[in-house]
């Protein structure tokens, strides 16, 4: 029955696209024209053969989501798990690879956990978010560890930048007894500006998990909790000679219950960071960034007596160049150097380790309508040594709207610290994983619709098992990404499907927790001062376990929203989350929310 479903929602909206007219994913889905994760500068998206989503801040509250992996999900190539709602253990698949295999920026400076290796999406609150862009496809050449299967790069909240200071608010309340509020404020004067923010989401949440049986059984029936207090700050400014310094801080802060021992934390994740930026010649702009990254966890019993303290940071260092050579030719040549550490309750072998990267990219036009990008990047870290990656990428746009492009890149994964050096556990003679990745595609931007159709083969090798921790795994996949997108009668409409086959070549079975079928449907409409909208999510089973034992069924959820503007300052709105409550799971025996809403009043001045 589900792959009847599946297929039905595919082809009635394969079918009915065809005949839709002009094409409106602009609208609903905002597509700045120029992307600066794909290349470390910014770059005209019609110019690039890897393949990029971008949420600006207008995405974010059109679509009415409450947190970062909600609006990650509808992202073409995108699979993800969670475990219990709110500000649960929450990770992301991206084109099939492992959840560490994705390299996580905030505002250029690499965040996630040293230890586990990924960063923590559910505690990133949505609010202080400006923009997300999403590069799938292996970046190591360009930003070294962890960039297998791409790279999400999240920038802070800047708000307008007008001499008349630019106020927003937002309190809203929905199912489960969740509330929030949030403000922001931002300006500039002369030739400075500045942004500041705040937030708050405190939910009782769902009971995480069903009970289990076994050695580890599990029956805590309660429902599980979650607060987020975040605050953003930003402030910059412009000398006459087109140097620029700025600076900016987000901390997000609270506590998420679960079941199990333990079965609390407290957690506080944090950026903070500058840059300076000024030209050298008229031609050669240098950019330095320093920042650092906190990922802090203190982790308590049932009865609230200590159980762990995991605290980790990543300091980062960034020196960039782009150079342009003439119209046609731009060369971008720089550093990073980084430094992790960990401060925990449990001992460590080691507490730190560094990690050194150059790099050089070519972005080239030729004949006006082919565009190449060619980067090579050397690594040498601390913990296993050097490693070098290089990425090239070709891109043909011709007449009649059509573009053809393919790409061929290599990346790495270092081990983690627990992988390393974990007590009775790690092993410090891990290899760093290793990938090869090629892919070709083809796109239209016509009248009747824009389109954009990509296939795509990954290979890793040293794939690191969990007992014993060694380099023996190894993976193929194999995957379609489709993204349409038209108008018809004032509706938006876009389409995202992903066919997937995540092997792994040693068994032959499929990789743990990664669905082969995913497509993303999305409606809206203004009508005056109303709009409305609907997304829908249809995902087929997965297997939860290595040994593909554990089948956790497909399923498919419907959201309604709707908006009215009472007039240019004021907003009422309203989500009707999973319409038909539907009662799934991603991860066995974890549980997602049933029916839900949530009704939210804005002002802007």
């Amino acid at each position: 029955m589900q792959k009847i479903l599946f297929g039905s929602i595919m082809l009635a909206g394969a079918s009915t696209s065809l005949i839709f007219s002009t094409n409106a994913y602009s609208e609903d889905i905002n597509l700045p024209e120029t992307v600066v994760t794909a290349t470390r500068t910014e770059t005209a998206r019609h110019e690039l053969a890897t393949a990029t989503t971008v949420f600006t801040r207008e995405d974010i509250e059109k679509r009415q989501v409450r947190t970062l992996p909600e609006l990650l999900k509808t992202a073409p190539g995108i699979d993800m798990t969670e475990q219990g709602g709110y500000g649960k253990n929450t990770s992301i698949f991206m084109r099939g690879t492992n959840s560490d295999h994705i390299l996580v920026l905030i505002d250029g400076i690499k965040a996630g956990s040293v230890t586990s290796g990924s960063a923590a999406f559910q505690f990133i609150p949505i609010d202080q978010i400006e923009r997300v862009e999403i590069i799938r496809g292996p970046q190591s050449s360009l930003y070294g560890s962890e960039a297998i299967g791409g790279v999400i790069q999240i920038f802070t909240r800047k708000g307008t930048q007008t001499d008349k200071p630019s106020v927003t608010l937002e309190t809203g309340a929905g199912s489960f007894d969740t509330f929030t509020t949030s403000g922001t404020v931002s300006g500039k004067w002369q030739n400075s500006w500045y942004t500041l923010g705040a937030s708050h989401m405190n939910s009782q949440g769902i009971d995480a998990r069903q009970p289990t049986t076994g050695f580890f059984a599990i029956n805590e029936p309660d429902r599980d909790g979650y607060y987020n207090t975040g605050i953003n700050a930003r402030a910059g400014h412009r000398f006459d000679n087109n140097s620029e310094i700025e600076a900016f801080f987000m901390r997000s802060f609270g506590k998420t219950e679960f079941d199990g021992t333990p079965n609390k934390t407290d957690f506080v994740n944090q950026v903070v960071g500058s840059t300076a930026s000024f030209d050298i010649l008229d031609n050669w702009r240098s950019t330095l960034r320093f920042g650092q990254t906190q990922d802090d966890g203190d982790s308590f019993h049932p009865n609230g007596s200590f159980f762990s303290r995991f605290n980790t940071s990543r300091w980062n260092a960034t020196w960039l160049n782009n150079i342009t050579i003439n119209p046609n030719h731009r060369v971008t040549l720089g550093t990073d150097y980084r430094v992790d550490e960990v401060q925990s309750s449990t001992r460590y072998y080691e507490t730190s380790r560094y990690d050194v990267g150059v790099f050089g990219e070519l972005h080239s036009s030729l004949f006006d309508d082919h565009f190449l990008n060619a980067s090579l990047r050397w690594d040498d870290n601390q913990a296993f040594g050097e490693s070098v990656t290089g990425n090239f990428g070709w891109r043909y746009n011709w007449d009649y709207g059509l573009s053809a492009f393919a790409s061929f890149g290599n990346a790495f994964k270092a081990p983690t610290f627990n992988q390393l050096y974990f007590p009775n556990y790690g092993n410090p003679n891990l290899k760093a994983e290793q990938s090869t990745s090629f892919e070709a595609g083809i796109a239209g931007n016509h009248e009747i619709a824009s389109w954009e159709l990509r296939a795509y083969h990954t290979n890793i090798d040293n794939l690191i098992a969990i007992f014993p921790v060694e380099n023996v795994d190894k993976a193929q996949i194999d995957g379609i990404e489709g993204e349409l997108s038209t108008r018809i009668l004032g509706w938006n409409n876009s389409l995202n499907m992903a066919l997937l086959s995540p092997r792994d070549r040693v068994t032959n079975l499929n990789l743990a927790r990664r669905s082969s079928q995913t497509l993303s449907y999305d409606l809206s409409r203004s009508f005056d001062a109303v709009d409305v909208g609907a997304h829908v999510i249809a995902q087929g089973s997965r297997f939860d376990d290595r040994a593909n034992l554990t089948k956790v069924s497909g399923f498919v959820t419907v959201d309604l929203r709707t908006a009215y503007h009472i007039n240019k300052n004021w907003m009422l709105s309203a989500k009707l989350n999973n319409l038909l409550d539907k009662q799934y799971q991603t991860v066995d025996t974890y549980n997602n929310f049933g029916r839900n809403f949530f009704f939210t009043i804005h002002y802007n001045n």
